[in-house]
This record gives C-alpha cells, sequence and structure tokens, in this order.
C-alpha cells in the first residue's frame, strides 16, 4: 500500500457503489457527429477504454439546440441521440464501469452562427469580454431571459434527464461551473436580473434548485450532481461573494440529498484571464475548507490534482473522492498506474479538440 491507498477504497454515492475514488472529469472533446450530435463509435470507445475509474463523467451535453457551443459537441434532444448513448454506455458498462450524464445548457457561452442565427440566452444582456473560440468572433450581447423562457429551459432539462434515463446512464450531473447558463445565473457578475431569479443569493440559485428538483423527480436524489466552480474566472465569470453563495446553495443541496457536489477550486495561475477581477485565491484562499460543512453528501475535488493531492485532500477531509480531466486524455488505465505507481504518458494539446480517434481514443494502456 502506498501513500495513495485510499484512493483505491471504495465509496458510496448516493445510489452507486464506486469500487475507487478516482473519477474522470467531464471534457469537451468534440468527436460527436457534428450536425447530428450523436456520439458515435470512437466515442464508444473512448468512454469504455477508461472504465475502470470510479464514475465516469461525460462531456457536457445539450438540452437544447440554443446551447450549441462546440462543433462536435453532444445531445440528449433527440432519440437518435439517446440511441447513440445507449451504445457508449452499453460499451462502459460491459467492463463494469458506471457513467453519468453531464447535462448541459451553455447560456450567453455560445454564438448565433453556432445556432442557426439565434441569439445566446442568458439572465441578462451582459456579453463575454473577447472572442468565441469556436468561430472566431467577438461573443454577443446576449437575450435576457423571460420567465416563460425559464421555464422552457427547465422543462427542457428534465426532459433531457428522461432521454438520458431512457439510454441507461447510472447518473447525471448538472453542469453549474464554467460561465456556462446554470453558473450565469448563480453569479452576481452576470446577473442583474430584478425578478425572483435576481438579487439575492437565495434568488439567483432558484433556477438552479428548479433545476435540481426536476432532475432529482427523473433519476432520484441518490443519482443527481452538481459540478459547480464558485472562484472560476473561465467564460468572464465572478461573485461578489462566493462564500455567501456556495454556502446558502450548499446547503439547499443538503436538504435535497442529492449524490454529489464536484468542485473546482480554480488556483490563480489557472486564471490569470481574470478580466479584472482578483484571482480565485486571492478572494477565498481556503474555498474547500470553507464550504465542506454545508454539505453533507460526497464532495468531488477537481482542477490541478495529482495522485498525492488528492489523496491528501480526502485524508484532510475537504472531499471524498477526486476526478481528473487531462490525465485521463493521455492514460486510459489512470487507475491502474496510480495504483501501481506507473511512469503516466503525456498527451498532445493539438488533438484535444475535434478530429477523429488520433489523441483521443489511441493513447493505449501502460505497456511497460
Amino acid at each position: 500500500m502506498n501513500n495513495t491507498s485510499i484512493l483505491f477504497k471504495s465509496l458510496k454515492v448516493g445510489e452507486l457503489n464506486l469500487p475507487n475514488r478516482i473519477v474522470m472529469a467531464a471534457m469537451t472533446r468534440m468527436r460527436c457527429n457534428n450536425d447530428t450530435k450523436v456520439p458515435n463509435d470512437i466515442v464508444a470507445d473512448y468512454y469504455s477504454q477508461r472504465a475502470s475509474s470510479g464514475l465516469i463523467l461525460t462531456e457536457c451535453t445539450l438540452v437544447s439546440q440554443r446551447s450549441n457551443a462546440f462543433p462536435g459537441c453532444a445531445g440528449i434532444i433527440s432519440e437518435e441521440q439517446v440511441e447513440g448513448w445507449k451504445k457508449v454506455i452499453d460499451a462502459v458498462h460491459k467492463k463494469n464501469g458506471r457513467i453519468a450524464l453531464q447535462i448541459w445548457h451553455s447560456g450567453r457561452a455560445t454564438h448565433s452562427n453556432l445556432q442557426g442565427g439565434q441569439i445566446p440566452w442568458a439572465p441578462s444582456p451582459i456579453a463575454i469580454n473577447g472572442v468565441n473560440y469556436a468561430v472566431k468572433q467577438p461573443h454577443e450581447v446576449p437575450h435576457e431571459m423571460t420567465t416563460e423562457d425559464i421555464k422552457l429551459v427547465i422543462q427542457q432539462f428534465k426532459e433531457g434527464a428522461y432521454r438520458a434515463k431512457k439510454a441507461g446512464f447510472d447518473a447525471v450531473e448538472l453542469h453549474g461551473a464554467n460561465g456556462y447558463l446554470v453558473d450565469q445565473f448563480l453569479r452576481s457578475y452576470t446577473n442583474r436580473r430584478n425578478d425572483q431569479y435576481g438579487g439575492s443569493v437565495e434568488n439567483r440559485s432558484r433556477f438552479c434548485l428548479e433545476i435540481i428538483d426536476e432532475l432529482v423527480q427523473v433519476f432520484g436524489k441518490g443519482r443527481v450532481g452538481i459540478k459547480v466552480s464558485p472562484v472560476g474566472r473561465y467564460n468572464d465569470m465572478f461573485d461578489e461573494d462566493p462564500v455567501k453563495l456556495y454556502t446558502y446553495l450548499f446547503k439547499e443541496l443538503d436538504k435535497r440529498q442529492i449524490a454529489f457536489i464536484e468542485i473546482m477550486n480554480s488556483k490563480d495561475e489557472e486564471n490569470a484571464y481574470g478580466y479584472g477581477h482578483p484571482a480565485s485565491e486571492k478572494q477565498v484562499p481556503n474555498l474547500l475548507q470553507l464550504l465542506r460543512p454545508s454539505f453533507k453528501g460526497v464532495i468531488i475535488g477537481n482542477v490541478g490534482l495529482t495522485a498525492q493531492t488528492a489523496a491528501q485532500g480526502i485524508e484532510q477531509g475537504l472531499f471524498d473522492a477526486a476526478s481528473f480531466g487531462t490525465l485521463y486524455i493521455g492514460n486510459p488505465d489512470l487507475v491502474e498506474r496510480f495504483k501501481d505507481n506507473l511512469k503516466l504518458s503525456d498527451s498532445d494539446p493539438k488533438k484535444y479538440f475535434g478530429g477523429n480517434h488520433e489523441g483521443y481514443s489511441d493513447y493505449p494502456p501502460y505497456q511497460g
């Protein structure tokens, strides 16, 4: 047993029983069919290769055409997409893996050129600073959602959850991080509304919690989780008091007894593009310690972890499991490499997004 042995202890996460505490984080890889958003055979191969993880969290998967933010991203809005995901899930289950759908709406973090001319939606008409990655054009001022728009999107999340359950997913994770729609409602910099969905932390949390309630209706509380980035800067995000906001949100999620919260504990050097906002660790240097008491369920730590720092975080009680993104790209057998202290393979950043199987499903397991 090495000093990372706690990573290989089983963990009960809601209704799920994980054989280890190493989670594959959601990663946008843009390998689905660009026109249909259907996961294909290489997507099934990619996820099944990584089935030894305690839990796989899929790439962000859209619940509405208005959420389309990347070429080659996945959807859960059609029967064809359900059938595509069934192949992925079956491939993972054949290797005794567990897989959860990360369900998602991009909100303002997209562009009308990706949505057939439809202007992006957001809680308030505030554009992201900078250029949209996918279309290489400045971000647009989004349409401020009406109450009817909000109800429609909540319903779209529920319908997406029904399709996810039909496909056979073991659980669902709401994407509430990284400056996408749920995150946009949560944080004060992007939510300037003066109705029941804006203003106080209670009101700004309402959209997120109403979606969670719908997901719980479909999957049951023991198979629902959420990912959050309380101090993340990606997509030009900021909140004036993240500890107050997320303490309230975590307590509300605790009341609902959902299975897990995945927390991105962003670091200064990874958020240098802060658009004038203070870097995260200067704002909240001890984020995990402050939020941990507000949620009794499983917390999954995320961002920049190694096997050693993940094990330390679990031993210290900051989180119960750890999710890894970049390390899983070049190491499909990451669990085995961690366990046997084997050398980790590098991955090619030029092949992270889009393309074919190269740089995606062609990384071999450890070969000595």
